[in-house]
């Protein structure tokens, strides 16, 4: 049922995590990622006539409750509704208020596959608990954490690295300490730049190093910071410092590594890192303050 009208083609966007009714039984918050529980009922097969029924004619995503229907018995996802005008897509008639309640039970009867399958999770959930549970699923895929550039690469933590490798040409360490030189001839000129990123393997994981300069509200300001390349629950068993100093002093910065499921953005605009303002990176260089040469060095270690 997918409309091949380009106006609709430009109101296609991610789908919405909708509450089922309230009369419908949901799993709870403790079994949405578990797939043994998910499984317990028997696979419900779902013809691909059904998931077309399913599916919104505008965004092409799976429809929930309420959905709506024009007097011709066309349906259209909620979130669609006031994007076309109140006009079905499908006959132009006027929409109004008319809820396909036959195809919103018919959901609830159904029971899929979580769509990150490919990725190793086998859980079977309700029509219903499909979208939360995907929200939130482990095996959904990791976004590259690569900031120099918008990539749009998405996959395991093994096919991330290779990417960061291959792809990025990102510098590749063994071990759990650092120690590293960042050289900039003409600091003054250089804002809001994505300078470094070093990956780091110990404990049998990958870790981030991100090195740059940005804006601190008027301000130029440099900060370091480490993330984790998994989830966050995985993150917290983690500790790392970082060091940086010159002519007799230093900064030490300790913290837990944020986990690559928090966008680089994220962590950078929290001020999570070592932060050094650009007149102290420059006292730090030392010399004539005209060129940035700063050692930044540090650990990661595992919480016992």
């Amino acid at each position: 049922m997918a409309c091949g009208n380009p106006f609709f083609d430009d109101l296609r966007s991610k789908p919405e995590v909708i509450d089922p009714p309230q009369d419908e039984e949901i799993m709870d918050s403790e079994s949405v990622n578990d797939p043994t529980q998910a499984a317990i009922k028997p696979n419900v097969t779902v013809s691909s006539s059904v998931r077309e029924l399913l599916e919104c004619p505008v965004c092409l995503n799976a429809m929930y409750p309420p959905i709506h229907q024009c007097s011709n018995g066309h349906t259209l996802c909620s979130g669609c509704k006031p994007r076309v005008h109140n006009r079905c897509p499908t006959c132009r008639h006027e929409l109004g208020n008319i809820r396909c309640l036959a195809l919103e039970k018919v959901a609830a009867s159904l029971e899929l596959p979580c769509k990150y399958q490919s990725f190793g999770c086998i859980g079977i959930y309700p029509y219903y608990s499909k979208l939360k549970h995907e929200s939130q699923c482990s095996y959904r895929p990791y976004s590259c954490p690569y900031a120099g550039s918008e990539c749009m690469v998405i996959g395991d933590i093994p096919h991330l690295v290779a990417h960061l490798k291959d792809d990025h040409k990102v510098d590749m360490h063994n071990g759990s300490t650092f120690n590293h030189r960042y050289v900039k001839s003409n600091p003054h000129e250089v804002e809001n730049a994505t300078w470094m990123l070093t990956v780091f393997s110990c404990f049998g994981q990958y870790f981030c190093l991100h090195f740059e300069a940005f804006q601190l509200g008027m301000a130029p300001v440099y900060i370091a910071f480490l993330r984790f390349m998994g989830d966050d629950n995985e993150a917290k068993n983690y500790n790392y410092s970082l060091e940086v100093g010159g002519n007799g002093r230093k900064m030490i910065w300790q913290g837990v590594p944020r986990s690559i499921r928090d966008s680089h953005r994220k962590v950078r605009d929290s001020f999570d890192g070592l932060i050094i303002q650009r007149n102290m990176a420059l006292f730090f260089s030392g010399g004539d303050r005209k060129e940035l040469k700063l050692r930044v060095t540090g650990r990661i270690w595992k919480e016992q």
